[in-house]
């Protein structure tokens, strides 16, 4: 009985950390969409508007290395 909860505690904080990695995947993905629109509605980029971009980019490639691995 004792061996079983550590086991349940380990599924739940697994499942809790690619929860909280899902989450952050659409974050990301819906930061670069709003910066990407803002950028373009007024017809042109600026540097400023492409230092957003390429930042927003390398944040979410970096994310994407952060996937939590499974231990089973």
């Amino acid at each position: 009985m004792k061996n079983q909860q550590p086991s349940e505690s380990k599924e739940f904080v697994g499942y809790l950390k690619n929860g909280i990695w899902l989450f952050g995947i659409s974050s990301w993905l819906f930061g670069i969409t709003d910066r990407s629109i803002a950028s373009f509605a007024d017809g042109y980029l600026s540097a400023l508007d492409l230092t957003q971009l390429f930042t927003a980019a390398t944040f979410f490639v970096a994310w994407l290395f952060l996937k939590p691995t499974t231990n089973q």
